[in-house]
């Protein structure tokens, strides 16, 4: 017996593969995927002008478009954590007629090309669009071609990655402390913000995170639901493109600048929520 038990750990050593080491037939297009995305990269450092880069950085339009990003993606992380969040817990914890089409509906600005949203957003909220319309003749206000129109324009684009990532916190949720909080008299509000959100704050947080980076490169919604008027509504992407046209040196620093703040968020949050580790 004792025998027969040593051959067969002694055969399970011999299968098991070691770790901390891929197969052969992986390294070379794992080596590829990797210089495919870091190259790029790195031909931006290389090409950088670096002597004039403190000059380029703080010249006005830049700043400009840098604080407009900046709070612009922040307003619309906000917004969508406002109504994402109970969007993703409606999908993620009841039933209701019709929930997989909304599921559906709630995922389709991740495949669909940005420019759609921007053109779907000026037919619905423009001065003739379907509630623009009504907007513009009873109160006056017009959100097209405003710093509004770009926060709901990156809302559009960047919301889904938020409710994506909080349903699956969710649904991944011990719910036996839900139902011991129940049981002992809380209410659902209670159990909502004592017991499900403290449990799914980090998968908020990550989700956050993901709809903050989106809605800071948001290029298609934003050009064509609010355009691109410097100090107004171009945001950084939009600077970058229009730089491209007669300076190109210009549209790389703003690359670069645009770079190193997503970067340092990334860098900042890395300990803090699992989706960098």
């Amino acid at each position: 017996m004792r025998g027969r038990a040593a051959g067969a750990r002694h055969r399970d050593r011999g299968l098991r593969v070691r770790p901390g080491r891929a197969p052969w037939i992986l390294l070379l297009p794992a080596f590829a995927g990797a210089a495919f995305l870091v190259l790029p990269l790195a031909g931006l450092l290389v090409r950088a002008p670096w002597p004039d880069m403190a000059r380029r950085v703080t010249e006005p339009e830049v700043l400009s478009a840098l604080w407009l990003s900046l709070w612009t993606a922040t307003a619309a992380t906000v917004l969508s954590l406002l109504l994402g969040v109970p969007l993703a817990w409606l999908l993620a914890r009841t039933e209701f007629p019709g929930r997989r089409i909304v599921r559906a509906l709630v995922t389709v600005p991740l495949v669909v090309p940005p420019v759609v949203g921007g053109v779907a957003l000026l037919f619905v909220l423009g001065r003739n669009g379907l509630l623009g319309q009504y907007l513009h003749a009873w109160f006056g206000i017009g959100i097209p071609f405003t710093p509004a129109a770009v926060v709901l324009a990156q809302t559009f684009v960047a919301m889904p990655f938020l409710v994506v990532g909080v349903e699956g916190a969710l649904r991944a949720a011990d719910r036996r402390y839900e139902e011991a909080a129940a049981t002992l008299g809380a209410g659902r509000a209670t159990v909502f913000a004592r017991v499900t959100l403290p449990a799914v704050l980090p998968g908020v947080g990550a989700g956050a995170v993901l709809c903050w980076a989106r809605a800071l490169g948001e290029f298609g919604a934003t050009v064509t639901f609010a355009g691109n008027f410097p100090g107004t509504t171009r945001t950084m992407p939009l600077a970058v493109y229009t730089a491209m046209q007669s300076d190109p040196e210009a549209a790389l620093v703003l690359s670069l600048l645009l770079l190193g703040v997503s970067l340092a968020v990334l860098a900042a949050l890395r300990e803090k929520w699992a989706f960098v580790r």
